[in-house]
């Protein structure tokens, strides 16, 4: 079995929102390995040092099996290419990407992919979607991963659950991909940046 990851931003010597990977590593243990204990970040990050922008990558099991600190650039996103899957399964977040590096190997001219699953909007390679219709932001209902910042941006109603169709892609007008790492309107592209 690969190792599972979390990927937590450090920035001016701070974790990020830090109870929302622990829950979702928690859950992972829990769900995938049986694991009823509860393990804390906390006791193995010392984010004190890192000052600017940091990708923390934990890998783990029933235990934390390794830690690791790098400085973060973010990748220049202006299109997106959707590629379908319906066999795309991510929903546990593990060292194994091979289906989304195949994914990402069809992107043609464009910057990333839009990953379309039983014929609604999931993910890009690597962070979750909304999209805004005017009035509000809609992230899709089934993603592949259901990202840390996903959930907080959900619990604070920022953003909400919708099945979103190719077909319902005129309905909005403007996408936004975020995670752990890209903060919520840090990239935002008009939906016309999709490109078919």
């Amino acid at each position: 079995m690969y190792p599972f990851v979390e990927s937590l931003r450090i920035e001016n010597g701070q974790i990020c929102h830090l109870r929302y990977h622990n829950e979702r590593m928690n859950r992972t243990r829990r769900e995938v390995l049986g694991c009823i204990d509860l393990i804390d970040l906390v006791d193995y990050i010392n984010p004190g040092q890192y000052r600017e922008i940091t990708k923390c990558r934990v890998e783990y099991r029933e235990n934390v099996l390794k830690v690791e600190f790098d400085p973060y650039r973010l990748r220049e996103i202006r299109t997106l290419k959707p590629v379908t899957c319906d066999n795309a399964d991510y929903y546990y977040k593990s060292t194994n990407r091979e289906c989304l590096n195949e994914l990402f190997a069809l992107r043609e001219e464009c910057d990333d992919i839009l990953i379309i699953k039983n014929g609604l909007l999931t993910d890009t390679f690597a962070a979750n979607v909304a999209l805004y219709n005017g009035n509000e932001w809609h992230t899709p209902t089934i993603p592949l991963l259901p990202g840390t910042t996903r959930a907080r941006l959900l619990d604070e109603g920022t953003i909400k659950e919708q099945d979103i169709s190719l077909a319902a892609l005129p309905n909005y007008h403007t996408i936004r991909i975020f995670n752990a790492m890209i903060k919520f309107g840090r990239i935002e592209l008009p939906v016309s940046a999709i490109k078919f």
